[in-house]
């Protein structure tokens, strides 16, 4: 692993769960983590109910955009955090990954998404600290 370490968060549609994963990440890590995100069938748009969940936090990922993994992202990436693709998830052998079981935000009201939101932002600090990281919280 790089002195700045690159994360990979992986989802089905890279609308929800991935995209708050990565918006914490940058929140929280700033430039000592290189984010990657992606999924195995990108969304059209970023789930409007996770948007406004991560901006009550005072996070925006409003200008993000869902993604495809890409095979260059998965040889960048130092920790894959795998999240619902299951076996559509690409798996590399000698990589980190992890997999995190979450809800699913898709199609949920902002009030169903704040637990998930607030979920994956500890998760990020667990693995910021993890991966020796210091989180500007």
């Amino acid at each position: 692993m790089t002195d700045t370490p690159t994360v990979l968060f992986l989802c089905v549609h890279n609308a929800g769960r991935s995209q708050m994963a990565a918006g914490w990440t940058r929140h929280l890590a700033g430039d000592r983590v290189t984010v990657l995100s992606g999924g195995s069938q990108p969304a059209d748009r970023v789930n409007p109910a996770a948007v406004e969940a991560m901006s009550e936090v005072g996070i925006d990922i409003t200008n993000q955009q869902p993604m495809p993994w890409t095979d260059e992202g998965l040889a960048r990436a130092d920790v894959v955090v795998t999240m619902g693709c299951g076996d559509t998830c690409p798996y590399v052998p000698g990589t980190r990954y992890v997999d995190w079981e979450l809800d699913d935000p898709a199609g949920l009201p902002v009030e169903r998404v704040r637990p998930v939101r607030d979920d994956i932002g500890r998760r990020v600090q667990l693995l910021l600290a993890e991966l020796g990281v210091d989180a500007s919280v």
